[in-house]
C-alpha cells in the first residue's frame, strides 16, 4: 500500500500516524529521557551515546550516564543527561 493510500486511511480514520505508517514516535521527557517505540534495534551504546535503527533512519541519543532503562519488542527507553537527539538517514 502506497504511503499517500496510508495517510488519507490515517487522516479519514483519524488514527495516529505512527500506528499506519510504521514510524518511530520518539517521546522526550525533559532533559532526563526518551522513549521510541517502532524501532528496530541498537546500532550502539556507550554511556555517551546511544543509536537506534528505526524505519526512518538511525536515532541518536547524546549525553552523560546514559542507560538503557527499558527494552522489548519494539519500545526503549533511554534515561541519563541527555543533551541532544538527532535523526541520521
Amino acid at each position: 500500500m502506497s504511503e499517500i493510500i496510508k495517510r488519507k486511511i490515517s487522516d479519514a480514520l483519524d488514527l495516529p500516524q505512527d500506528i499506519i505508517l510504521n514510524v518511530p514516535r520518539v517521546v522526550v521527557t525533559g532533559k532526563i529521557a526518551v522513549f521510541i517505540e517502532n524501532h528496530k534495534g541498537i546500532v550502539e551504546y556507550n554511556s555517551d551515546s546511544v543509536k537506534i535503527n528505526t524505519s526512518v533512519g538511525v536515532v541518536c541519543i547524546k549525553g552523560k550516564q546514559l542507560l538503557i532503562k527499558t527494552i522489548v519488542a519494539d519500545e526503549i527507553t533511554v534515561e541519563g543527561e541527555i543533551s541532544a537527539v538527532e535523526f541520521e538517514e
